[in-house]
C-alpha cells in the first residue's frame, strides 16, 4: 500500500490485534531480542476513520522499511539481507500507491493512538535491533517480522478493511492483503532456515 494507506493499515493491525504469542520464537532469542517492543493486544478492534487508516498504514510501512534497511545493511545472512531489501521495496511501493490514492481522494492522514503507537514500536524495535549483531540480529529481526506481519494481517482483516468507508481505500487494502500473506510466509521460511 501507499505510505498513508499502508501505515494506517499496519498501525491499526498492530494496535488493534497486537503481536502474536510466539513463545517458540522468543525462547530462542536473547533477552534483549525477546524484549523487542510489540504493541499489546487490544480487547476489541476499534473502529477507525479513513484518515486514521491512512496514518496507520504510513506509520506501519515506514517502520518496516526502516527495519528492512537495517537488515539489508547489517545482516551477513544472504536470506535475511534479501528479505530486508524486499521489505524496503514492497512497503515503499505500497506507500506510493496509498499516497497516490489519498491524494486523489483529498484525504489527509490523521494521527491517532494506533499510528503513534506504531511509530513508537518501530523506533523501539530499531533501537533493540541496532544493539544486536550476527545470528542474534538475524533471529531477532526475523522473529519480529513474523509477529509484525501476523499482526498486520489480523488488523487488515478485523479492523482496516471493515472500517474503511471509501470503496477505493477498501479495495486498496484488499489488494494489499495477498502481499502481506506472502511476506508472512517468506518471513516464516527465512526464520525456519535460521533454526527458529
Amino acid at each position: 500500500m501507499s505510505r498513508n494507506a499502508l501505515m494506517i493499515l499496519a498501525a491499526a493491525a498492530l494496535t488493534a490485534c497486537g503481536g502474536s504469542d510466539d513463545t517458540a520464537a522468543t525462547d530462542t532469542m536473547t533477552p534483549a531480542a525477546a524484549e523487542a517492543p510489540m504493541p499489546a493486544p487490544a480487547a476489541a478492534a476499534p473502529a477507525v476513520t479513513d484518515p486514521q487508516i491512512a496514518a496507520i498504514v504510513v506509520a506501519a510501512n515506514n517502520a518496516d522499511i526502516a527495519a528492512g534497511r537495517l537488515a539489508a545493511s547489517k545482516s551477513s545472512n544472504a536470506q535475511v539481507k534479501e528479505f530486508g531489501q524486499m521489505m524496503v521495496r514492497d512497503h515503499d511501493g505500497i506507500n506510493k500507491a496509498a499516497t497516490a490514492l489519498v491524494t486523489k481522494l483529498g484525504v489527509t492522514p490523521e494521527e491517532n493512538p494506533a499510528s503513534q503507537e506504531q511509530k513508537t514500536a518501530g523506533e523501539q524495535n530499531l533501537t533493540s535491533l541496532q544493539g544486536l549483531s550476527g545470528a542474534e540480529f538475524d533471529r531477532a529481526y526475523m522473529a519480529n517480522e513474523v509477529r509484525y506481519h501476523e499482526a498486520l494481517l489480523a488488523a487488515i482483516d478485523s479492523t482496516l478493511i471493515p472500517s474503511a468507508q471509501n470503496a477505493e481505500l477498501k479495495t486498496l487494502l484488499e489488494q494489499t492483503r495477498p502481499a502481506v500473506v506472502a511476506h508472512l510466509e517468506k518471513a516464516k521460511q527465512v526464520q525456519g532456515a535460521l533454526g527458529q
